[in-house]
């Protein structure tokens, strides 16, 4: 039996046309809006390494984000599934990128630093244990060609769960 499809239909719309079009690399800007019905717009541009809008999100930070996201998900499923209380979940995410010798370039790796806080009396073994069926079962990660590696934080908060 074959699983479920699932489709993810969005625009990417350019906004950084100055009047001239693409006549020249310095005369366009990089200035997009990515947008789903019902949902917020989200202003994307490339690195400002590549002429870009540092206040914008570029495509970069947002396969990371992707990557973290989907492993926050992903453990927190599992962490209610197991009996494991998470109150607190936190990420430093970071990606490294590499230009080639063509223009071109490639992810070399992404390492996430989820810092999770668990109610007392968790089992702190199997916590930690998690996140490597989590990165196991992360859509995103299961995509890509380059390492997604796990740095994570088990903290045990104060109290109990609220």
């Amino acid at each position: 039996m074959a699983g479920r499809a699932h489709r993810y239909a969005l625009t990417v719309t350019w906004e950084g046309n100055r009047g001239s079009g693409t006549s020249g690399y310095r005369d366009y800007g990089r200035e997009h809006r990515i947008e789903a019905p019902g949902k917020p717009a989200i202003p994307g541009s490339s690195d400002p390494a590549f002429r870009g809008d540092p206040a914008r999100w570029n495509p970069e930070e947002l396969l990371v984000a992707s990557l973290a996201a989907c492993h926050q998900l992903w453990y927190l499923h599992l962490c209610a599934d197991a009996g494991i209380v998470v109150t607190a979940y936190e990420d430093r995410a970071e990606g490294e990128m590499a230009e080639e010798p063509d223009g071109g370039g490639r992810f070399r790796h992404v390492t996430l630093r989820p810092r999770v806080t668990v109610a007392p009396g968790t089992d702190l073994a199997r916590a930690r244990a998690l996140h490597a069926a989590a990165h196991e079962k992360c859509f995103i990660a299961r995509s890509v060609s380059f390492p997604v590696r796990h740095e994570p934080e088990i903290v045990v908060g104060a109290g109990a769960p609220g």
